[in-house]
């Protein structure tokens, strides 16, 4: 048994209490129906535990991933439930009455929790959100000043299997924005290359006058999925090169290319992935551009936001005006502003300044969904950038 099996079946036991509790207080028919769908949902979950999801792709990565959220949709509202029922016993401690109207509340909120979570799934996981922020540089090229950029991140195409029905709609929305260049922050597959396949002609379809530059996140190097040798990870690396060049993207392997406007440069500078544990680092700074201090204006393009927290922001030997990541995917829950991300990354969603430097940073929340098929708040995010010119 895998270690990382132990966690999940710590969790079924206490889902097994959690069944017991409510049958315990149900009747008839609505308690065998219960019974029954609570014996069916851990047949599925033991299923998952035999699902060979890291050897596999496509269809097997697909089904293992809407039974967990199935899973989850369900017992996430059963505990809301049996947080108000075990409130509502409070009174049974100095001998008083049971709250009911608070079982009443917790049954209401925990159908809630089932409807907001699957409407996170069908419905707002598409709805695409355009993002229009300005950023102030100083020394910026008078020729740049007014320079657009639209930032996606995090694809995740295998997510939606050979449907490109999304993906057509989130390259029409790029595209209307008319920007000067197009900028992908990582994460364009799952974990293999075939999932690009049948993505790759809709997003071939991105335009921009100065192009579309990319760069890869940590699920592209294959690092999710078992191989059965090392050169079979290195083709299917090979092959997720190839073809985003096919596609017509600048893709970005710790190397530099140059916005131009008559005598004026921009560089754009593409790290692979740098990041914290537990996370592999491929990137290099220096290998990408030697001279990070000069003048000269430069747009990172680095995955993890992480790497601009513990390296750039507040370093005045790296003169980066504007670093754009993504990854985070503000977890894929956003409420009122607030994020879980915020437990893991200080850098979850927005635009952030150094205290110390001119250096600024720009986290996109992402377009797709990895692991949990659904968006609660967190809509996809296109980013509009203005680039403006301070003296």
């Amino acid at each position: 048994m895998r270690l990382q099996y132990i966690p999940l079946l710590i969790i079924i036991f206490l889902n097994v209490g959690v069944d017991i509790y409510i049958a315990r207080g149900l009747r008839g028919l609505v308690k065998k129906a219960h019974i029954a769908l609570s014996i069916l949902l851990l047949a599925v979950v033991v299923a998952i535990l035999f699902m060979p999801v890291r050897s596999s792709g496509g269809s097997v990565v697909l089904a293992t991933m809407w039974m967990l959220f199935a899973y989850l949709t369900v017992y996430a509202s059963k505990y809301v439930f049996i947080i108000f029922s075990l409130l509502s016993r409070l009174p049974r401690l100095w001998h008083g009455r049971r709250w009911w109207w608070l079982n009443v509340t917790g049954a209401l909120l925990g159908w809630i929790t089932f409807g907001v979570m699957w409407w996170g799934a069908i419905v707002n996981r598409f709805n695409i959100d355009v993002e229009r922020v300005t950023v102030e540089i100083h020394g910026l090229p008078e020729q740049f000043d007014g320079y657009t950029i639209a930032q996606i991140s995090d694809l995740h195409v295998g997510t939606y299997g050979n449907d490109t029905t999304y993906l057509h709609r989130v390259v029409e929305a790029v595209n209307s924005l008319h920007p000067d260049a197009i900028m992908f922050t990582g994460d364009i597959v799952n974990s293999r290359a075939a999932e690009l396949i049948p993505h790759a002609a809709t997003l071939g379809r991105l335009s921009a006058p100065d192009g579309v530059f990319s760069i890869m996140g940590n699920h592209d190097y294959g690092d999710y999925s078992d191989w059965p040798s090392a050169e079979a990870k290195t083709d299917n690396l090979a092959s997720l090169h190839r073809m985003q060049k096919e596609m017509g993207w600048k893709l970005l392997l710790n190397t530099t290319d140059y916005l131009r406007r008559d005598s004026a440069v921009v560089a754009v500078i593409g790290v692979e992935n740098i990041g914290d544990p537990p996370f592999h680092v491929y990137g290099d700074l220096e290998k990408a551009y030697a001279t990070p201090g000069d003048s000269i204006t430069k747009i990172l393009l680095s995955h993890n936001p992480a790497h601009w927290v513990m390296s750039i922001a507040d370093d005045p030997d790296k003169n980066i005006a504007l670093t754009l990541s993504g990854h985070t995917h503000a977890m894929q829950v956003e409420v009122a502003g607030w994020s879980p991300a915020v437990f893991r990354y200080r850098t979850w969603g927005g635009l952030y300044e150094s205290d110390r430097t001119t250096n600024k940073l720009y986290v996109n929340i992402g377009i797709g969904t990895v692991g949990m098929p659904a968006r609660i708040g967190a809509t996809p995010e296109i980013t509009l950038i203005t680039l403006k010119r301070l003296p």
